[in-house]
């Protein structure tokens, strides 16, 4: 969000003038108070002119590392949950009385141990004056960036290309297309009842739809054409239909899209009409741990996904740190959940994968590859930087140029973008747990055979952060682009060749 210069002077005076004003009307002298070193810069700026949303991020945190010990996706969920979930009742009450106390909305999440707010700049001096509040984070509202290319697609032809590449087909071949597994789509909603996805929506039973547990919807004003928390699921952007496509995509007929035409799905939508929020990307991410009714009551932990893409970024440009949904991701993984991210569309050059979630140890990041099997000039490289980390991304990378995958009312369209790259991965998840459900909640052994399996690709010409594009992993391929039929001969030591067939 650019600010002209005289504005932006403008508010740091004014801020300074009502965070005197505050100091002197709560007796603690403005200067030494230090409250300000807890807020995030946007957060001071914006409170300076009047009410702002921000996250106010409590100190205390669950300890969920005996997690790693437990076997089984859902023992590690209800731990998870249990902790996160005691842990929020234990330290959020006198937070949450003082708001009500003020009068200003607010909303409590336990996932991360932290409460949306709207206020001003008095509201955030008294939050973060506590000793209990850890910091006061942004909630800009965040655009989605936008794939790089879109047009209408000229047609079906069977099996699409990029699904055919990364082998897919011999994996189907051997009885395998995704069966038992849930992936779930954080993005801006999907169109549930298109021919390539409503038989695999978990909401559909092949005559009546129940989108309890399989939908939510965290954008509660606004919407677009699909209007606020709406009941069913519904795309107000076309972005969400499109990566859902190649998840698991399948019409029956001639339009095979997906990886996993045998896999369930269920979404969140977490943008409004494109654009998202760090509070709205917490509240899917906490759905998707403990699926609920429609209310948003009786959680049901058994049913939630083993895989969420991810097909956003929340950028330092539009006032999200680097840290905002860092504890958000962590914890997701730590029950059991593979987070797939997008890498980001701000390549070629060097340490543009700058933005979360994508930056983070806990997100199994994607670049973008092309039909000739090149890295796509727009797919951003690592190392991330941003955190100070020097840490290696991508993890891997799959077909993201010219993808052709469903579109709402019923079409088709080809886009390119790391957001079609990314749902690849997802549906490899999928592919991976039917072939061997014991891999289901084994985020580990998931990654490590997504990365280990994957087909090595150099590139002599780059050599970003130190490491030469030869080697691998390097930070334009990571690991090399996924390969679904080796990832399904090392998860279940099958060694026979299976050949492609034309369908499942």
């Amino acid at each position: 969000m650019k600010i002209h210069m005289k504005h932006s002077l403008i508010s740091i005076a004014l801020t300074a003038f009502i965070a005197l004003l505050v100091g002197s009307f709560s007796g603690t002298p403005a200067g030494a108070a230090g409250w300000q070193t807890k807020v995030d810069p946007w957060v001071r700026e914006r409170a300076g002119y009047g009410p702002a949303e921000f996250l106010v991020v409590l100190a205390q945190q669950a300890d969920l590392a005996p997690a790693a010990g437990l076997p089984t996706r859902v023992e590690k969920g209800q731990f998870v949950y249990d902790a996160l979930r005691a842990t929020a009742d234990r330290t959020q009450p006198p937070v949450l009385a003082l708001l009500d106390e003020m009068g200003v909305a607010h909303r409590s999440f336990w996932i991360a141990n932290i409460i949306w707010v709207r206020g001003d700049l008095g509201v955030v001096q008294a939050l973060a004056a506590r000793p209990d509040v850890a910091r006061v984070a942004a909630n800009p509202r965040v655009a989605l960036q936008p794939p790089i290319t879109a047009a209408q697609s000229d047609g079906p032809s069977g099996i699409e290309w990029n699904i055919n590449l990364v082998g897919a087909p011999q994996v189907w071949a051997a009885g395998v297309l995704g069966q038992g597994a849930v992936i779930a789509g954080a993005d801006t909603g999907y169109d549930w009842d298109h021919p390539a996805l409503k038989n695999m929506y978990r909401g559909w039973d092949g005559a009546v739809a129940d989108h309890n547990y399989n939908w939510y919807d965290a954008i509660h004003s606004g919407g677009g054409i699909c209007g606020p928390d709406s009941p069913e699921p519904c795309d107000d952007y076309g972005h969400g239909t499109h990566t859902m496509g190649t998840m698991v995509g399948d019409d029956g007929g001639s339009n095979q899209i997906g990886m996993a035409p045998g896999a369930r799905w269920i979404g969140c939508r977490n943008m409004n009409v494109g654009f998202g929020t760090p509070a709205s990307y917490t509240e899917c991410f906490q759905w998707f741990m403990a699926p609920t009714d429609l209310n948003g009551d009786n959680p049901n932990l058994s049913l939630a996904p083993d895989v969420i893409n991810n097909s956003w970024s929340c950028p330092p440009a539009e006032g999200c740190t680097w840290n905002t949904l860092q504890m958000v991701v962590e914890n997701t993984r730590a029950a059991g959940i593979v987070v797939v991210a997008s890498a980001g569309n701000s390549g070629s050059a060097c340490s543009t994968v700058n933005t979360p979630p994508s930056i983070y140890e806990a997100s199994f990041t994607v670049g973008s590859t092309t039909s000739a099997d090149t890295i796509s000039s727009f797919s951003s490289r690592g190392p991330v930087t941003v955190d100070g980390s020097n840490r290696l991304k991508p993890n891997v990378t799959a077909p993201g140029s010219g993808v052709r995958s469903s579109v709402p009312n019923g079409g088709y369209g080809i886009s390119s973008g790391t957001s079609m790259a990314g749902p690849h991965v997802a549906g490899l998840v999928a592919l991976l747990i039917a072939a061997d459900p014991t891999l289901a909640g084994d985020v580990d052994g998931l990654e490590d055979i997504l990365e280990s399996s994957a087909v090595e690709k150099t590139i002599s010409i780059e050599n970003c952060g130190g490491v030469p594009g030869t080697q691998i992993p390097n930070n334009t391929y990571g690991f090399g682009r996924i390969d679904a039929f080796a990832a399904y001969l090392e998860a279940t030591g099958v060694k026979l060749f299976l050949p492609a067939v034309s369908r499942p």
